[in-house]
């Protein structure tokens, strides 16, 4: 089993923390991972993106130019990825941002209105945590049990910062477990 996953989006929206914590996840379940960062000079507001492979057995490079699933947060990442994924993929658009339909009729597509959601969690920080949680629930790349134990690593030294951030993941996985069930 490999999966191979892009983020992107604009620099601020967390991409490059969604991605590191989706291989710190893939690494607390005993995989190889890798992570890959790739950012614009202008970090906030530029465009981000990185890659995270995970994998039973060893991976031979961090690059990922066909991902298994794509988590897009703006429509300039749409544009630039959406042809990337493989056939019988995932592709995961911030509907909040991206009024487009996708035009792939051979991978499985999931509307996540994250902004909103973000909005009614508190924060609107919390868009990447809800991609995390989008992407989990769309996918068996990582067990709920090990995004719980990582966002406790990350943020364990702030009260209720870790729950605050999986309540965020539940709800972007519980949008797409809707979708999935119509």
């Amino acid at each position: 089993m490999m999966h191979e996953v892009t983020f992107a989006g604009f620099g601020g929206q967390g991409v490059l923390l969604a991605g590191r914590l989706l291989a710190y996840a893939g690494m607390l379940a005993g995989k190889e991972v890798s992570w890959f960062p790739a950012y614009g000079p202008e970090m906030r507001g530029g465009t981000a993106s990185c890659s995270t492979i995970i994998a039973d057995g060893e991976i031979g490079s961090p690059i990922v130019t066909k991902p298994t699933a794509l988590v897009v947060m703006n429509a300039p990442s749409l544009d630039k990825f959406e042809a990337a994924v493989r056939p019988g993929g995932v592709l995961i658009i911030n509907s909040s941002l991206i009024e487009r339909q996708s035009t792939r009729t051979d991978i499985q597509v999931y509307y996540v209105p994250m902004n909103e959601i973000a909005t009614e969690c508190g924060n609107i920080r919390f868009l990447n945590m809800i991609a995390l949680g989008a992407l989990a629930g769309a996918t068996e790349i990582v067990d709920k049990s090990f995004l719980q134990k990582v966002l406790e690593k990350q943020f364990g030294s702030k009260p209720g910062v870790a729950e605050a951030n999986m309540d965020a993941a539940t709800r972007g996985a519980q949008c797409v477990a809707k979708q999935a069930a119509n």
